[in-house]
């Protein structure tokens, strides 16, 4: 039986990266093991492996008959097919409690921090692994993604704590350079088909026995999203339609703004406009200093379906 570490469907850099520094730990307690993902890398991560001279994790969307250690996830709906086969011996993440379920215990790193990845430092101490510093950079990149370079509310104190370190051995002396760097990639957006930009940072949710999608893109000037908006519109509408969905939303964020530009596709627009206060206009609101949407997004639309 074989052990892997793998993130969520469409995976980030976060649910990449974490997998990758999971499993280099693994490895070195004695528990053999190989990083996966299920999905394409998306333009930021890409960016992040090739400047650290890490291949990509295989592909893999089932571990049936393997074992496998979940991270930055624990939601059913990002997870991999065939999970009732599958033996789940660990999770690290942080965001909110899932609904995965074992029949056996596991162990279960889950802390309400910015990143996996800062939760992975802290394995990394607690079993006395010295971190390359090839890992430290990947480890670095994904907190300051996550973080939005420590201008989300997500962020922790623990986070800087820890970019720092990991700068340390990384030997990066000057790691907000190296975040707006990872954010100019990600702002590359012209070009790019609409549906791929929709799904780069996409996510379903189960709130209450509606089928919800949340994506989001992050740039550092919202208006590269002006002449493309009728068309990111459109295109939520058809995943909605394709995937039978109550609601999906994308949301825009400006980093720079601190801030997000939501654009909404629902069977019924006023949970969301219940949700937050506001009045959509053409499918749109803008919603200052949003930039999370684990924090500012699902833990207010989710209670507005009950």
């Amino acid at each position: 039986m074989a052990l892997y570490t793998c993130g969520h469907i469409i995976p980030d850099s976060d649910s990449v990266c974490s997998a990758i520094s999971l499993a280099y730990l693994l490895n070195k307690i004695g528990r053999p093991a190989t990083p996966a993902r299920q999905g394409e890398l998306n333009p930021e991560t890409k960016f992040i492996l090739d400047k650290f001279g890490f291949e990509a994790p295989i592909i893999k969307t089932s571990f049936a008959g393997d074992e496998l250690f979940i991270t930055d996830y624990s939601d059913l709906a990002q997870a991999p097919q065939d999970m009732d086969k599958t033996t789940v011996v660990g999770i690290v993440d942080h965001h909110k409690l899932g609904d995965i379920t074992t029949s056996a215990p596991l162990e279960c790193w889950i802390r309400p921090v910015g990143c996996t990845n800062t939760i992975v430092k802290e394995m990394y101490d607690y079993h006395k692994v010295e971190i390359p510093k090839n890992i430290a950079s990947i480890m670095l990149c994904a907190i300051l993604s996550d973080t939005v370079i420590f201008k989300s509310p997500t962020s922790t104190a623990i986070d800087l704590q820890v970019v720092r370190e990991l700068a340390k051995i990384a030997g990066i002396e000057d790691f907000g350079a190296l975040g707006m760097e990872m954010f100019k990639v990600k702002s590359q957006v012209l070009g790019t088909p609409i549906r791929e930009l929709v799904m780069r940072d996409y996510k379903n949710f189960d709130m209450h026995g509606f089928k919800v999608g949340v994506g989001q893109l992050e740039v550092v000037d919202g208006t590269v999203f002006d002449t493309i908006k009728d068309e990111l519109i459109a295109d939520i509408k058809r995943v909605k339609d394709e995937e039978k969905l109550h609601t999906v939303a994308l949301l825009l964020t400006d980093i720079m703004k601190e801030g997000s530009e939501i654009l909404v596709s629902s069977d019924d627009a006023s949970i969301f406009e219940k949700a937050f206060n506001c009045k959509l206009e053409d499918g749109k609101v803008w919603l200052d200093g949003c930039l999370s949407r684990k924090k500012q997004i699902i833990p207010f639309l989710e209670p507005a379906f009950l």
